[in-house]
């Protein structure tokens, strides 16, 4: 027996299939941080954000999709030639976001691969501008040259590079080894200016104490003069009764006084304290004192 199925059914089936791909294709959703880009009879009408949009069945359709969100490319490897004719082999990182869905649909076939491409092109030439030893020290500027290069030349395509990183920078074998030579001359030089600062230190530090040294002793033979220029002093303060005039009838300076003071005067100007000081000595013991000496 045979199973029939009634027209009507086979009808609203059919309705409802139309219903549902109809409602597919008029109601649209779009996630956060994305972008639709909507044609209409295959001319671009409108972009859709975030949110939940009504098109037009058959009319409007969804040609391109565009995330907002920043996007991380990597950039192979190529080899650079610098102002002073070294290759260095660079690869590095860009970071972009699209802000003109339209723009990035419908101003390139392919923005991702023509960043790349770019970033390439500028960083070749910023490369080139430089010796090898700046593109060591200058990492920070050649990165700044390549962002404002991709930035002018990205601008029609809805595009925004927010930066670039060289990740690696590898000099020739050869250049690496040259370079490690003149590392090593440069901490050598470095070692041997040092050893020469200590040993000038130490040779004005013992200059420096053979001078205070010296000083010292001056000082001490300048004291030593003085005490003896205050020996003397009162040395002849204690013979000066003795070589005084004498008080007898006959006045007159007694002999032997006039010789002691004569002597004293004598060793006074030779600086020789001792032996004038023994003469003395002998002198008053023979005297038996200044005023029993005959006068002269």
């Amino acid at each position: 027996m045979s199973t029939f199925i009634p027209t009507s059914i086979v009808i609203l089936v059919l309705l409802a299939i139309l219903l549902i791909v109809i409602l597919l294709k008029t109601a649209k959703v779009v996630p956060n941080q994305q972008a639709y880009v909507v044609e209409r009879l295959g001319k671009f009408r409108t972009v859709l954000y975030a949110g939940f949009h009504l098109l037009i069945p058959f009319l409007d359709v969804v040609a391109y999709k565009r995330s907002l969100k920043e996007q991380v490319l990597d950039v192979p490897k190529q080899t650079c030639i610098t102002r002073d004719n070294v290759s260095v082999d660079i690869d590095g990182v860009l970071y972009l976001q699209v802000i003109a869905p339209e723009k990035s649909a419908y101003g390139i076939s392919d923005y991702l691969f023509g960043a790349v491409q770019l970033a390439q092109t500028a960083l070749r030439s910023a490369i080139g501008k430089l010796e090898l030893d700046k593109t060591f020290e200058e990492r920070s500027t050649i990165n700044q040259e390549v962002v404002a290069a991709l930035d002018a030349a990205t601008s029609p395509w809805g595009i925004k590079v927010l930066r670039y990183e060289i990740r690696a920078l590898t000099p020739p074998a050869t250049v690496m080894q040259a370079m490690e030579k003149q590392m090593r001359a440069e901490r050598e030089k470095r070692a041997v200016i040092a050893q020469s600062e200590g040993e000038m230190q130490s040779q004005i530090n013992r200059a420096e104490g053979a001078k205070q040294a010296a000083i010292a002793e001056s000082e001490g033979k300048m004291q030593s003069l003085k005490n003896q220029a205050q020996g003397e002093a009162a040395l002849i303060e204690t013979v000066a009764p003795a070589t005084a005039p004498s008080s007898r009838p006959g006045g007159g300076e007694p002999a032997r006084g006039r010789e002691l003071g004569a002597a004293v005067r004598r060793s006074g100007q030779d600086g020789d304290h001792h032996d004038h000081t023994a003469g003395f000595g002998e002198s008053f013991r023979h005297c038996g004192g200044a005023h029993q000496c005959d006068p002269a």
